[in-house]
């Protein structure tokens, strides 16, 4: 019929089925990951965006169809591409330009799933399907609560989690499709689980509305505030008003520089701004929110926030878009600094580097190095190990944690040895200088006392 002429696997025994099925999906992932971003690079030299929008579109129409003629769900094709794309440097240009369609098209699957439901089987079965929901909602969102919990995503946030996800889904409507498509299950039982599944659905707004009034209502909570209205611009932005992004504020403010600090943590905020601290309440991964603060006429970005993938985020965000900003980061370990690097930042700081540092200089002094001693060892172990991390960076791999990427290990060892001999060696060197200069004149010292 009409259906086989538009099928690649009509006729097709078992084997060569199979093989063309994984030929499409191979297509699908390689292609996105090799194919796509030289594309979109290529269109969004253009500056068209009516043409980028227009190939994000028919990227999904193409999958789609593709999945449809090896005889695959269409909503199974994007997705897979939604995963591959995820990883590319466009895909927040991708999601805000298919944002104006995602509503239409969810409208358009929903009503099409409404149409299929048989409200004679409801009814008749309803204890059943009622059950059936309640008891999926319950059991998934326990297991959502402790994964939660697990991770340390506190309350109210993990009630948030669990709750806004203890529905089914909406692939569970493809899969109840497919499986009765493929005789996995009867027509009559797939219909009764797409009515638990569409009642649980239905049940979400529900478990939102329990959040908002009991949950919320039961802890305190800042989630929920809109961002702060920015009055004023600034030559540096700075991301993040904690422990670490405070110190940077203050000395910037006491050298009459212009600054917006923001900050997604009210409690902070609010906190800091009775000690005369002001910051703006915002999520700055948020290009509206960086817009509104100044973004495109500020020389400077300050990002010293805690959160390491946000940090990175915005890193790329702002140097893809507005390049003129220098972008100075806070980085938590050296992999940290490398990713920081690669995402386009101009100068990462190891938080806690010249902290250490500075505690070291003190413990040598408290066991009798002599300050000028001390100064000159710190500043030969500054420049050292800058240079070993520069040259480690040539070996590391994002993707390859350092403990099992043995060349990176081996040049780190090596790197190591060479501090040492160049420490020593620069020990030496000062073993001999005058350190007068550093010592406080005797009591009752006087010019005419020093030798000819």
């Amino acid at each position: 019929g009409h259906h086989e002429e538009l099928s690649l696997v009509a006729g097709l025994p078992g084997w060569a089925h199979a093989l063309v099925v994984l030929g499409a999906v191979a297509t699908v992932l390689l292609g996105g990951h090799f194919l796509s971003r030289p594309i979109f690079r290529f269109i969004a030299a253009s500056r068209l965006r009516e043409i980028f929008t227009a190939t994000a579109l028919l990227l999904v129409i193409g999958i789609a169809l593709l999945m449809t003629l090896v005889d695959l769900s269409p909503a199974l094709g994007t997705f897979l591409a939604g995963v591959v794309l995820a990883n590319s440097e466009f895909r927040h240009e991708l999601e805000s330009d298919i944002e104006p369609f995602k509503g239409l098209l969810l409208g358009l699957f929903f009503i099409t799933v409404g149409a299929g439901i048989d409200f004679g089987i409801m009814f008749a079965n309803f204890t059943t399907v009622l059950g059936l929901a309640l008891g999926v909602m319950l059991v998934k969102g326990g297991v959502l609560y402790g994964l939660a919990r697990l991770f340390h995503i506190q309350s109210p946030g993990s009630w948030l989690f669990s709750l806004g996800l203890a529905q089914v889904g909406e692939f569970g409507f493809v899969l109840l499709s497919f499986s009765v498509q493929n005789h996995v299950i009867p027509s009559d039982l797939a219909a009764t689980l797409s009515l638990a599944v569409a009642l649980s659905m239905l049940l979400t707004p529900a478990l939102f509305i329990l959040y908002d009034k009991v949950i919320l209502s039961c802890q305190s909570t800042t989630e929920g505030r809109k961002p702060d209205e920015i009055e004023e611009l600034g030559t540096v932005i700075i991301v993040g008003n904690g422990r670490f992004g405070q110190i940077i504020h203050r000395l910037l403010v006491a050298s009459k520089v212009p600054t917006v600090v923001l900050d997604h943590e009210a409690a902070i905020i609010d906190m800091l701004s009775k000690v005369g601290i002001k910051s703006y309440y915002g999520d700055a991964s948020r290009p509206e929110l960086l817009h509104a603060a100044g973004i495109a006429s500020a020389s400077v970005m300050v990002i010293a926030i805690d959160d390491r993938a946000r940090a990175i985020e915005i890193a790329k965000h702002v140097r893809r878009h507005f390049p003129q900003v220098k972008i100075l980061a806070r980085a938590f370990d050296v992999n940290h600094l490398y990713l920081l690097n690669k995402a386009g930042v101009d100068i990462a700081v190891r938080e806690m580097f010249d902290g250490s540092l500075e505690l070291g200089k003190t413990a040598l002094k408290a066991v009798g190095l002599h300050p000028f001693k001390v100064e000159k060892m710190s500043q030969a172990f500054r420049k050292h190990d800058e240079a070993g991390l520069n040259n480690l960076y040539e070996l590391w791999d994002e993707n390859t944690e350092m403990a099992s990427n043995k060349a990176f290990l081996a040049r780190a060892r090596e790197h190591g040895e060479t501090l040492r001999g160049m420490m020593e060696a620069d020990r030496l060197q000062l073993h001999d200088r005058s350190e007068r200069g550093w010592t406080p004149p005797p009591k009752g010292y006087t010019k005419h006392m020093e030798p000819e």
